[in-house]
C-alpha cells in the first residue's frame, strides 16, 4: 500500500478542513486525532492545511469584502446571512 492511501488516511485527509474548523462531532474529532497520532503522512498533511489556513486568514484579515459579494452569496444559497431581512 502507498503511503497515506488506506481508508483511514483517505477519510482523514477528506475531513481535515472540517476538523480544523471544529465542525465535526466529538467522536469524529477523536478518531481523526487518534489517526494523526499514528500516521506521520496524515500529520504532515494536517500541519500543511493548518498553516495554509492561518496564512490565508492573516493575509485576508485586512482586505475588505467586495460590496456586492455577500449579496451574491445570499442569492446563491437563498439565505439571509447578514440578518437584514432580505436576500441579496
Amino acid at each position: 500500500m502507498d503511503a497515506c492511501d488506506g481508508p483511514d488516511c483517505r477519510e482523514t485527509i477528506k475531513e481535515l478542513d472540517t476538523f480544523l474548523d471544529d465542525e465535526l462531532s466529538a467522536g469524529a474529532r477523536l478518531a481523526i486525532r487518534h489517526h494523526l497520532e499514528g500516521c506521520t503522512d496524515c500529520l504532515q498533511a494536517f500541519d500543511f492545511h493548518a498553516e495554509l489556513k492561518q496564512v490565508i486568514a492573516e493575509k485576508c484579515h485586512h482586505d475588505e469584502m467586495p460590496a456586492d459579494l455577500l449579496s451574491r452569496i445570499e442569492r446563491c444559497f437563498d439565505l439571509d446571512f447578514d440578518g437584514d431581512g432580505k436576500i441579496g
